[in-house]
C-alpha cells in the first residue's frame, strides 16, 4: 500500500508542473467573499493564472470554481498583468483529479464526434466506479468527468469503439480512447433531477 502511494505521489509531482494553456470560465471569490467572474490563462495541478478584474492581496486565500473543473482553491502567488497566479493548496487526491481532467483537456481538440459533449460537465464527488466489460470482465476507474450524455474515466482498459459496457450501472458505449482513458457515452440521457455532484453512475 505504501509503495503504491509512493508510485501515485511521484506520478502526480510529474505533472505537477505540466502547464497547458487552457481558457476555461468561471468564478472566484476573495477571503472577503467578494465574488467575479474570471477566465483561466493556463493551468497546472499545482497552480493555475487566470484574467481576473479584481486582484487580491499575494498570499490571500482564492476559491475558484471553473466550468468542467469544478473548485480549486489556494493562495495568490503573483499579480500578472491582467489578473493573478495562485498556488494550489490541496491534498494528493484532487491534484490527481486535476492532473487526469488536464490529459481530458489536452485530447479534447483530437476527440471530435459525438463523444464531444456540448453538455455541462461536472466532477462527481465518488470518483471510483466499476467498468463492467462483456458481463464478467470489471476493471476499478477513476471519473474524470460526467455529463448527462457521457463520461471521460481514466482507466488502462482498452475496450474497442463501439463496445458495449456498464459503468457503474449505467449502459455506455465506447467511442474513444485517450491517453490513460477513454469516453464512453450514455445509451440514455441522465435525468437532469439527478445530475449533480452526488450522482451515482
Amino acid at each position: 500500500m505504501a509503495a503504491k502511494l509512493k508510485l501515485q505521489l511521484k506520478s502526480v509531482e510529474r505533472r505537477r508542473h505540466m502547464r497547458v494553456d487552457v481558457k476555461l470560465l468561471g468564478r472566484y471569490m476573495l477571503a472577503d467573499r467578494r465574488e467575479f467572474p474570471c477566465q483561466t490563462v493556463n493551468m497546472s495541478p499545482g497552480g493555475l493564472a487566470i484574467d481576473a478584474p479584481v486582484r487580491g492581496d499575494i498570499g490571500e486565500r482564492v476559491v475558484i470554481y471553473l466550468d468542467q473543473l469544478g473548485r480549486v482553491e489556494g493562495r495568490i502567488a503573483r499579480h500578472t498583468e491582467r489578473g493573478f497566479a495562485i498556488q494550489m493548496t490541496m491534498p494528493l487526491s484532487k491534484r490527481e483529479k486535476i492532473a487526469n481532467q488536464l490529459t481530458w483537456l489536452l485530447n479534447r481538440d483530437a476527440l471530435g464526434g459525438a463523444e464531444n459533449r456540448s453538455h455541462e460537465r461536472i466532477i462527481p464527488l465518488r470518483l471510483r466506479s466499476i467498468l463492467r466489460i462483456d458481463g464478467d470482465h470489471e476493471h476499478i476507474v477513476q471519473l474524470i468527468d460526467v455529463s448527462i450524455s457521457g463520461a471521460a474515466v481514466a482507466t488502462t482498459a482498452k475496450p474497442a469503439l463501439g463496445t458495449k459496457l456498464k459503468l457503474g450501472q449505467t449502459d455506455s458505449e465506447v467511442v474513444r480512447h485517450f491517453e490513460g482513458g477513454l469516453a464512453v457515452r450514455f445509451d440514455k440521457l441522465i435525468p437532469i433531477e439527478r445530475f449533480d455532484e452526488n450522482i451515482k453512475l
